[in-house]
């Protein structure tokens, strides 16, 4: 059985319009591509074309990665998040004992974490330790560098 993937509903409309974009836009300029390459004849040593054929390849395989993503999406409804403990789809900010400075990080599914807009997996060691804790929880996090101290301050709806 393959495992779902949760997603906030901003990661569920971002996939839906990637890949409308992949099928009607994409899959056309690459299709033009081709067929403009084509037109200049001798197909073995045609750079274009098979750099079109390399991008009509890529453009196939994200799509098939997208409808697998949102076949098996388990969507979290951010206003039914019970925000008395941490889970996906809250916005959350914590103490780090060790560099004593605030992070304030979402709580994502592991198809829409991104470290640059402080989104993190429920299934990173971070995100993992986090899942279930209260505020003023304080929770140890296992790294390659050692056991890392976060202190829960805060949680609320990430909308």
């Amino acid at each position: 059985m393959e495992k779902k993937n949760l997603l906030t509903y901003e990661g569920l409309q971002k996939l839906e319009q990637e890949l409308e974009d992949l099928k009607v836009v994409k899959r056309k300029e690459v299709s033009q591509k081709i067929k403009e390459a084509r037109e200049q004849g001798d197909l073995s040593e045609n750079a274009e074309y098979d750099a079109a054929k390399d991008e009509q390849r890529d453009i196939e395989a994200r799509i098939e990665e997208i409808e697998k993503i949102l076949k098996n999406a388990d969507v979290v409804v951010e206003d039914e998040i019970d925000l008395d403990k941490i889970n996906v789809g809250c916005k959350v900010r914590i103490y780090d004992c060790e560099f004593e400075e605030e992070l304030e990080y979402k709580i994502v599914g592991s198809t829409e974490a991104s470290s640059l807009q402080g989104k993190i997996s429920n299934e990173s060691p971070v995100g993992k330790a986090l899942i279930g804790a209260k505020v003023g929880d304080v929770v140890d996090v296992e790294t390659q560098s050692g056991v890392l101290q976060y202190k829960v301050l805060e949680i609320q709806r990430s909308n």
